[in-house]
């Protein structure tokens, strides 16, 4: 693999502040620079993708959402693209009542009729706490970018088996919102991947444990 960029999207409603936490060490110490944009809509996500492109082949990737679309800029553009990090992919296809999708509508729903603080109330723990510092630089368009992301697209088993860079998959094994059979899944479709694990709980101490697992499973796609 030659790239030396990668740029790495957030997750529905999360920002470019989480992906430097998971990322902007492990990607350091393996010798790429991190490119995280500030985006927010899928459009904007797929045109950050594009404006990082500069001649080189770029290693793409990102948490959630931002993996889903990064494959599908993969599957558009091979030659473009040198690998992808795939963290907690949430489903494939349409989402079909993928339990990260019920999650995005029931939210924006509450976000609409009662605000951000009402939609975040009974989130505990770590993902809690970033709930709650992200969602509020959404504004006005939170709700919008939730409803979004709930209706968005990952690439198709049959797009997955035709992506031939290497894919590293990172996932947790306790998360019932990103389940680990869909990282499975995906890993199963992909001609050339590897699948790494770790818990909520290991990163709810250490954020970066998502980023180590993913370039782990990347190394060894």
């Amino acid at each position: 693999m030659t790239s030396a960029t990668a740029v790495l999207l957030p997750g529905t409603a999360s920002d470019e502040v989480f992906v430097r936490s998971v990322f902007a060490r492990p990607l350091a110490a393996a010798g790429f620079a991190l490119v995280a944009p500030e985006s927010r809509s899928v459009d904007e996500h797929f045109a950050a993708l594009d404006a990082a492109y500069d001649g080189q082949p770029l290693v793409v990737g990102g948490v959630s959402l931002g993996a889903h679309i990064a494959a599908r800029w993969a599957v558009r553009n091979p030659s473009r693209c040198a690998g992808v990090l795939a963290v907690l992919p949430a489903w494939t296809g349409q989402p079909d009542g993928a339990p990260a999708a019920l999650a995005a509508s029931a939210s924006a729903a509450v976000v609409s009729a009662e605000g951000v603080d009402a939609a975040v109330a009974g989130v505990e723990g770590w993902v809690g706490d970033e709930l709650r510092r992200a969602w509020p630089r959404y504004g006005a368009a939170l709700a919008g970018v939730l409803r979004e992301a709930a209706s968005s697209d990952a690439p198709t088993v049959a797009e997955l088996r035709g992506l031939d860079v290497p894919v590293g998959v990172a996932a947790c094994t306790d998360d019932p919102v990103h389940p680990f059979e869909v990282a499975r899944k995906w890993v199963s479709a992909l001609p050339r991947a590897a699948l790494r694990t770790t818990t909520l709980a290991e990163v709810g101490a250490d954020r970066e444990a998502l980023g180590r697992a993913a370039l782990d499973a990347l190394r060894n796609a």
